[in-house]
């Protein structure tokens, strides 16, 4: 995993601005969005349960890919040429993770 990886990652988990190359964290009062390229790729909404929601925004990269997959409860993998989200096959659009 690379250094920014998870240089953003913390600071996304620990509601942390952040701004670093081609990633940012954002953090207004009910949400904390990690962006990479200025695309919101994760949303960690300030509700008891903490609710994350993940989206690919339309970039099925490697990179795009690596930092999703540095979030606790997210693992995506590629099989000739598709996306698969924690076992099931997955189009890149939001997505809440429990």
């Amino acid at each position: 995993m690379r250094l920014i990886t998870k240089e953003s990652i913390n600071a996304f988990m620990n509601a942390q601005k952040f701004k670093k190359a081609n990633m940012s964290v954002e953090v207004l009062p009910n949400v904390t969005i990690l962006k990479l390229h200025g695309n919101a790729i994760a949303y960690r909404y300030n509700d008891p349960q903490r609710t994350l929601m993940i989206d690919s925004c339309g970039w099925f990269t490697p990179t795009t890919k690596e930092r999703l997959n540095a979030l606790e409860g997210v693992n995506i993998y590629q099989k000739s040429f598709k996306w698969f989200l924690n076992g099931k096959e997955w189009n890149g659009s939001k997505t809440d993770i429990n």
